[in-house]
């Protein structure tokens, strides 16, 4: 029989370095050696540049906008399977144009179907992800899908709060089933905020479903993008006689000027995790590590054992 190397060995696209390091550093390996070299007019090529023929490879990288991002991962995957990888596992912590999972109207795409086929055309064959923001995208692929929670993360940071009358909140009705979730896990009651969008990123109205006053609320949501949903659904909460307002967020998308809405919020707090970096630092912003998440998951796929003991909710 032929000598099958069962080494398991981890890589990392440049904008997930640093959660990277600190996967490898609990997985209990050293990060692999990959270069990036990169032409003037912006293309680049990855190379690896170390053995990986008969190996288990997992290569690091969110695929949050813009394209870059995505396109590095699907060389990278390339590059594997022509490297003679014997496994190519695509660890996402965050599924980028997952919120195209569908067509809402004529003439659009469904990019989140178009990139789990692309993953697996370039030759990934299995995937690591987390909080995906729709859990049916796990149908598009062909390929095992590992649908990880930051429940497993952000519920003991909520248990150590030790908050009185907790309430957990959804920012939209899209939400309601995490939201009911977390109140099940904690025993706490739930609120829902309804919005009507005027257009994307932009809310022109919020109107509350439930009773906050005298509540410490927390609302939960997979990602957090402008932070305009957020900051508004915080306004109303307190003005309806809400004690407190925190938000728990998977993904720090943070774009335009979520910083600065952030900041002047009566948000007390906002929690995430580490699956993409932030940009700049907030007073306001926690973030927790879903690093040894990662590296266990990937320690008992590696090793062929159960991953059932990770998913709390």
């Amino acid at each position: 029989m032929p000598n099958v190397n069962t080494e398991a060995k981890i890589f990392t696209c440049t904008q997930s370095k640093e959660l990277a390091l600190n996967i490898a550093d609990a997985f209990g390996v050293n990060l692999g050696n990959v270069i990036t070299s990169t032409y003037s007019d912006g293309e680049f090529q990855p190379s690896y540049e170390e053995s990986i023929r008969g190996t288990r490879i997992f290569i690091i990288g969110s695929t949050h906008p813009g394209p870059e991002n995505l396109m590095e991962m699907l060389l990278m995957i390339d590059a594997a399977k022509r490297a003679s990888a014997r496994h190519i596992t695509a660890v996402l912590p965050y599924f980028g144009w997952a919120r195209q999972d569908r067509k809402d109207k004529p003439r659009v795409p469904i990019a989140a179907k178009l990139v789990a086929k692309m993953l697996e055309a370039a030759g990934a064959t299995r995937i690591i992800t987390m909080d995906l923001h729709a859990d049916q995208i796990q149908g598009f692929f062909e390929k095992p899908v590992d649908h990880l929670f930051a429940s497993t993360i952000f519920l003991p940071y909520l248990q150590s709060l030790n908050l009185d009358n907790l309430t957990i909140a959804s920012p939209d009705m899209g939400g309601s089933k995490r939201a009911y979730a977390y109140s099940k896990a904690l025993e706490s009651d739930v609120v829902i905020c309804y919005k009507q969008r005027a257009k994307a990123n932009v809310i022109s109205h919020m109107e509350l479903i439930g009773d906050v006053t005298g509540k410490n609320v927390v609302l939960v949501d997979d990602m957090v993008d402008t932070a305009g949903t957020l900051t508004k659904a915080a306004d109303v909460m307190m003005e309806r006689g809400a004690l407190s307002v925190r938000a728990i967020c998977t993904h720090p998308i943070l774009s335009g000027n979520a910083y600065q809405k952030i900041e002047n919020s009566k948000l007390e707090e906002l929690i995430v995790t580490d699956s993409i970096p932030l940009k700049q630092k907030s007073s306001k912003i926690r973030v927790l590590s879903c690093a040894q998440l990662f590296a266990d998951v990937m320690h008992n796929v590696h090793y062929n054992k159960s991953i059932s003991s990770k998913f709390i909710m």
